[in-house]
């Protein structure tokens, strides 16, 4: 029997804690007895636990009355778990590797792993909103975006939400075998493993910078005239710069390429016409500025690891 753990605190996310769960909890449906997975919840306080959405959760075992060892051990994401700091499970939390032969987070509850001295050196993930966050805040950490979840040895994270679920599926199937999570897969009517990445839900251009300057004029110019050519020269003749320092400009300003930008920019305005709309693809290539429905269709296998027809049947 397997010993599965998830670590609650306040203001914690309950679909974080229920996705992962009920899982495991029905993955037992279809187990031996002596194969089942033992779930329990351990949490930061003794009395009841108040999770972000207002739903009082009362956990199995305080921090002080937990086992010696998991199978795995999870933690939640939610508020509470990056907008605050609970010192004593970072401490308890500083053992899971001697703790837990696996462990990991669930969304944003890798800041609180990171907190815990245990991201460093690991390649890891969380909810799109807040891999930027992440990184910055955790320099040691190796922050991968475009993951629906992630396991770099015996740390195991996930992106947001519902992430979870693919994450515990994943485990299931290495402790059982891909037929018993498909069995599970099927139950929850969720598929196994999602087409495209984390990138297909998040802008892969941020919002411009409200100052004024030639970067950001040129930035909102592009963006107004996507349709339109654009290249080196023509962008940085708009800032009044030679082509060889704006593009430096640009890049240590925006944290990507001219180009990079142009071409992410296409594709966010091309998904929203695919989600807000039926126009012909032809229609949808030409206002977004890739010239054709072949490049359109490979930037976005690249970008987003979908074709626009399978992005319009998910999105729209």
């Amino acid at each position: 029997m397997k010993t599965v753990a998830m670590v609650l605190f306040p203001d914690f996310l309950l679909l974080d804690m229920a996705g992962p769960l009920e899982v495991f909890s029905i993955a037992n449906r279809y187990l031996p007895d002596a194969d089942h997975y033992r779930i329990s919840t351990i949490g930061t306080e003794r009395t009841a636990l108040r999770a972000s959405n207002g739903v009082l959760v009362h956990a199995d075992h305080p921090l002080e009355q937990s086992l010696d060892s998991y199978d795995l051990l999870l933690v939640p994401g939610g508020p509470g778990a990056y907008n605050q700091q609970h010192q004593p499970l970072l401490a308890w939390l500083e053992s899971a590797p001697q703790r837990a032969r696996r462990y990991g987070s669930i969304c944003t509850g890798a800041f609180i792993l990171g907190h815990a001295g245990l991201l460093d050196g690991h390649r890891v993930t969380t909810h799109w909103h807040y891999t930027e966050r992440l990184g910055k805040s955790f320099p040691k950490a190796l922050v991968e975006t475009d993951h629906i979840y992630l396991q770099d040895r015996r740390l195991i994270t996930s992106g947001g939400v519902t992430a979870g679920i693919d994450l515990a599926l994943s485990i299931v199937a290495q402790d059982h075998g891909k037929k018993v999570a498909l069995e599970v897969a099927k139950v929850l009517l969720v598929v196994m493993k999602r087409q495209g990445s984390q990138a297909q839900f998040s802008p892969l251009v941020a919002a411009v910078a409200p100052q004024d300057s030639p970067i950001t004029r040129v930035q909102n110019h592009v963006l107004e005239h996507l349709e339109e050519a654009f290249s080196i020269e023509r962008m940085a003749s708009l800032a009044a710069m030679s082509a060889r320092h704006f593009a430096r400009v640009f890049a240590r300003e925006v944290q990507m390429t001219p180009m990079e930008f142009l071409q992410s920019a296409r594709i966010d305005r091309a998904r929203s016409l695919l989600e807000s709309s039926d126009l012909p693809l032809k229609t949808v290539a030409f206002r977004s500025g890739f010239g054709s429905v072949r490049h359109m269709r490979f930037l976005f296998g690249e970008k987003l690891g979908l074709t626009p027809t399978q992005y319009r049947q998910q999105f729209s």
